[in-house]
């Protein structure tokens, strides 16, 4: 849900514009720009940061232009129309939204239909035949490919998977791309998804001090117990199992 977003769009114009005018504007929008949801949003209508990471006009024919957008997430597309419309002094309006990509997960990859993932069930649950369904469901960890990976010792994955935060003696290796307060996807030594959280330090400072907490947990993927609990319980969390 908080990965960055990429999208198709048809633009149309109030009236006409000059090509070199447009692309001039569109250069004004790439990078932070504040914006107010629209009326029909979801979300509280108050003033906040988004981040346009690229605009690209792919097409212009009369008043309609066509352009592809990588930008934040939370972005409101259709309220950047009306922006950029505004700017160009002849107002603005969204015709069309495609979106084509969530991160590192984009349109390209091969779809599937729920049919298709209705009968890879069924000869899975009927016959035991799982080919199907794994060509047709992607493994979690595919979800998580783009982020920067902790990988813990066997000892630490079941006391992340009950909700504790990640100390830095359970870590066996870490990617260099670990930054400060950004997610990272925490690892079994298997390559199992254990839970997603962010990182309090930078990947150097990890490597170098021996204690203290790396990152804070914001998701857990793992079942309990699905690894030996080879830390000491509280008598709460016992009489919780319980």
């Amino acid at each position: 849900m908080h990965s960055s977003k990429e999208y198709v769009t048809l633009m149309e114009l109030h009236d006409d514009v000059d090509l070199e005018k447009l692309h001039t504007v569109f250069k004004m929008f790439t990078g932070k720009v504040y914006q107010k949801p629209p009326l029909r949003s979801s979300v509280k209508r108050s003033l906040r940061i988004r981040e346009i990471y690229s605009i690209e006009l792919l097409e212009v024919m009369n008043r309609h232009v066509l352009f592809k957008i990588r930008c934040e997430s939370g972005t409101y597309v259709r309220k950047l129309c009306h922006d950029i419309g505004l700017i160009l002094g002849v107002e603005a309006h969204m015709r069309e939204l495609r979106r084509v990509a969530v991160a590192h997960i984009r349109e390209e990859l091969p779809i599937v239909t729920l049919h298709d993932v209705s009968e890879a069930v069924y000869l899975w649950r009927k016959y035991g035949d799982d080919t199907l369904l794994r060509k047709v469901v992607l493994p979690i960890e595919y979800v998580v490919a783009h982020l920067p990976k902790i990988i813990i010792k066997d000892s630490a994955v079941d006391a992340v998977a009950h909700g504790a935060q990640l100390a830095v003696p359970g870590i066996v290796m870490l990617s260099h791309d670990v930054k400060k307060s950004e997610r990272v996807a925490i690892f079994t030594l298997k390559g199992e998804l254990v839970a997603i959280g962010r990182s309090t330090m930078e990947a150097e400072e990890i490597a170098n001090i021996e204690r203290g907490v790396a990152v804070k947990i914001e998701r857990v993927v793992m079942d309990r117990s699905v690894y030996p609990p080879l830390w000491k319980k509280t008598k709460k969390e016992e009489k919780y199992e319980q």
